[in-house]
């Protein structure tokens, strides 16, 4: 078999273990809002695409790269929901009587012309009309497209090498800060309008010039080497269960948790979980980075100076490690959900622990927001509100998943596990976590004074937050009398 018809058929395979996934059809709601978010997507392409052929002046027919570092920031971003790494697919070819690298190039390629990457298209196309319309160079125009489209698949390649770096260590998003820091770089060392003209203007004359698409091209062919090395080497010490030698240390045995009874134990354990296994460890660290990034960015710089997005932030810091940590929740504990219904009330104490125990962490982005309180740009009412808001209501919201999950969420292998997929009723559930808050936060907001709505905000939060016995007890009453359809979907699933 040539690699061609190896490739359809992995791309075949790949088809097939999606629709066979025993959340396929749970999955529906979800792949329709996906389907109108890439309407709305491409809505948007095409929005910009003309505005940036609108400025293009005779002649100047590289304008388009002008506008890639920003393109291509966005496009990192958004990958990070869209696309997967080729090492979480080829768990089942790693032990098939063919090359290492085979299946890894496949999916490598497979990544390079996905249906993400051609969206961009949408943007490009009516660029390349309009420029060509006003007199630009038609091979200059076609250059420049073709070049676009290319640093679009370089892109694609960077954020699987940084992915998969991030993957094991957080101290990678270092990496990924200061690759995408120096595309903005003339900019960033003055941060004025010179500055800026400066970045676009040098983006505009190495769009014009042979030697950008050179470049972009070998960059592209270093960037596939490297992926494919890194990521056979990756997966293949995940699947073969390679052993690290670690030095001996001491363990904390929380000892002090004991006075809480069981409840304590299942702190213990939360604790515990972020601490020693990979993935809850890797989610706890990034969420901590990002919430450090987003306080200095509002403390010590004018970007989000504005009152919308002053509170989107604040929100936002608080509720990030929640919302992240929450959406999976109970997925962990799938891996051992048997022993957890052998006695009565276990799940209960465990969705207490749960609760606390993500109620002492909203005490940490206090904490690190200290900053931007010091600069006046959070009040204390403000944080005190935003933090109640989130113990209360966004949680009370969030732990409603832990009735409808039922997919197992892997806790060492970060790589190669099985995918999550999301039914509808989990869907509306996290979009109600993200609107209502901020829909309550904006009509408060509109109705009352500043400090009104946040006192407003804060008792909402604050009855959310002392009710909590009674709306646990109703989420565990509604995960009991669907146990056994939960039970056959962490079995599936494992």
């Amino acid at each position: 078999m040539n690699r061609f018809k190896l490739y359809r058929l992995l791309r075949r395979n790949n088809r097939l273990a999606y629709r066979r996934s025993p959340a396929f059809e749970q999955s529906m709601v979800a792949k329709v809002m996906m389907v109108l978010g890439g309407a709305m997507f491409v809505f948007y392409l095409l929005l910009y695409g003309v505005i940036m052929g609108m400025v293009v002046e005779r002649g100047e027919y590289s304008t388009l790269m002008g506008f890639m570092p920003f393109i291509l920031l966005i496009d990192f971003l958004l990958r990070f929901m869209v696309q997967q790494t080729p090492d979480m697919l080829v768990k089942p070819y790693i032990l098939m009587p063919m090359s290492k690298y085979t299946v890894i190039e496949c999916f490598l390629l497979s990544s390079l012309t996905s249906i993400y990457n051609w969206l961009w298209l949408a943007m490009f196309l009516p660029y390349s009309i309009i420029a060509i319309s006003s007199g630009c160079s038609v091979a200059g125009v076609l250059m420049t497209l073709v070049c676009a489209q290319l640093l679009i698949m370089l892109n694609s390649q960077l954020y699987l090498l940084l992915r998969t770096l991030i993957g094991r260590s957080v101290l990678w998003w270092l990496l990924a800060l200061a690759v995408y820091a120096a595309l903005f770089l003339p900019w960033l060392l003055t941060m004025s309008e010179k500055g800026f003209e400066r970045m676009f203007h040098f983006y505009v004359d190495a769009g014009s010039s042979v030697l950008l698409l050179i470049v972009v091209l070998l960059l592209l062919v270093a960037l596939l080497y490297i992926n494919r090395q890194l990521q056979f080497r990756f997966v293949y010490e995940e699947v073969s269960k390679q052993e690290k030698t670690m030095k001996v240390r001491s363990v904390n045995s929380l000892t002090y948790l004991s006075r809480f009874g069981q409840t304590g134990e299942y702190l213990k354990l939360e604790v515990k979980s972020v601490m020693r296994n990979k993935v809850m460890r890797s989610r706890f660290w990034m969420s901590l980075t990002l919430i450090a990034t987003f306080s200095v960015l509002i403390a010590y710089t004018s970007i989000y100076d504005g009152a919308m997005m002053t509170n989107f932030w604040c929100f936002y810091c608080f509720g990030l490690y929640g919302v992240t940590s929450l959406a999976k929740v109970m997925g962990p504990e799938g891996n051992y959900i048997d022993l957890l219904m052998t006695h009565r009330e276990n799940i209960l104490s465990l969705l207490k622990a749960k609760y606390f125990f993500h109620c002492a962490i909203l005490l940490v982005p206090l904490v690190i927001m200290l900053p931007a309180v010091i600069e006046g740009k959070f009040s204390v009412l403000m944080m005190v509100a935003y933090m109640l808001l989130c113990s209360g209501l966004l949680y009370f919201i969030m732990f409603q998943l832990a009735v409808y999950n039922k997919q197992t969420l892997p806790l060492e292998l970060k790589l190669t596990g099985k995918g999550n997929f999301e039914n509808g009723v989990q869907l509306i559930i996290e979009l109600a976590a993200f609107i209502v808050p901020i829909a309550i936060v904006a009509i408060l907001q509109l109705l009352f004074s500043e400090t009104v709505a946040f006192t407003i905000q804060a008792v909402i939060g604050l009855v959310f937050t002392v009710t909590y016995p009674i709306w646990l007890r109703n989420i565990y009453h509604r995960m009991m009398a669907r146990r056994y359809k939960n039970l056959e979907g962490f079995h599936a699933s494992r």
